[in-house]
């Protein structure tokens, strides 16, 4: 299964080639690289020529924008209840990733049709798309980041589209020790959405990896839900790990207790020259129901 974010319209991916992706954010146009594009196709339209940025690897690892003209930080809009500031960071992200527009409908769905108090959970919450989705379907959300900063732009993007008055718990934190703290706490969750990275490093030097560190984490999170949750939502940027994997993880944790069943797929944006489309990561979404 492929979940398509097909319904912007500040972003677009313009065309794909040669480990690199073309896109459209706003009246902008940047070239990033993407290590999903291992096709070489001729290069027809004038933006691949004329971008206002393009990030540029190093031989040595990581590197840098190329010399351009782009504002510090700029605005684009979805679907008529998001706002997101937009900015060139390291690393060739920008603060956005226009593909889990998919999954911020669904969450923004699942909580607006559920019709009784909801609160959800968002971990490694990075700028917030899936959190302001949840305030926007009616959610109590607690947003919670280790980096202050992106804690800081989270809240900057729910005011920007109009959900600072909304029930938002915005926390600075280890992940994994806040899930203990709210264990002890008794605090449970209808909902839980969680962005796992593929590799980290915990504030007193505990070493995340994906393969090895997710499961038991996942464990520890599923004691977290309420008696009658909505959904559980795990995405993955882990190189080589499939979604089905993500999915068994998912339905062995889950399972036992509640039961349910876990979709999982991938996720994809349009590709407007080809009309192909593009692969963006892995998503599993377990539920009851």
């Amino acid at each position: 299964m492929i979940w398509i974010s097909d319904a912007w319209r500040d972003y677009e991916v313009l065309d794909a080639s040669d480990g690199e992706r073309l896109e459209r954010w706003g009246k902008y146009t940047l070239v990033r690289p993407d290590p999903q594009v291992i096709w070489s196709t001729p290069k027809t339209d004038p933006r691949w020529q004329k971008f206002d940025a393009r990030y540029l690897r190093s031989a040595t690892g990581g590197g840098h924008w190329s010399a351009h003209s782009l504002p510090e930080r700029w605005q684009i809009r979805y679907g008529g209840y998001l706002t997101f500031h937009v900015k060139p960071m390291n690393f060739k992200h920008t603060g956005v990733f226009p593909e889990q527009a998919v999954n911020w409908d669904y969450i923004r769905e699942s909580c607006a049709s559920a019709h009784r108090p909801v609160r959800v959970l968002n971990l490694f919450a990075y700028s917030g798309g899936a959190t302001l989705a949840a305030a926007a379907g009616g959610a109590e959300v607690y947003h919670v980041d280790a980096a202050k900063g992106m804690v800081a732009w989270a809240k900057e993007n729910a005011i920007a589209s109009g959900l600072a008055d909304k029930p938002i718990h915005w926390i600075v934190d280890d992940c994994g020790k806040f899930i203990q703290r709210e264990l002890r706490r008794g605090r449970r969750y209808d909902g839980i959405i969680m962005d796992p990275p593929s590799y980290g490093r915990g504030p007193s030097g505990e070493i995340w990896k994906m393969e090895t560190s997710f499961y038991p984490f996942l464990l520890e999170v599923a004691k977290l839900l309420t008696d009658d949750p909505l959904f559980v939502i795990i995405n993955s940027y882990t190189t080589g790990l499939a979604p089905s994997a993500v999915g068994y993880a998912a339905n062995a944790a889950l399972g036992a207790r509640y039961g349910g069943r876990t979709e999982v797929g991938e996720l994809g944006l349009p590709v407007r020259d080809s009309g192909l489309t593009l692969p963006c990561g892995a998503t599993g979404r377990w539920t009851i129901a």
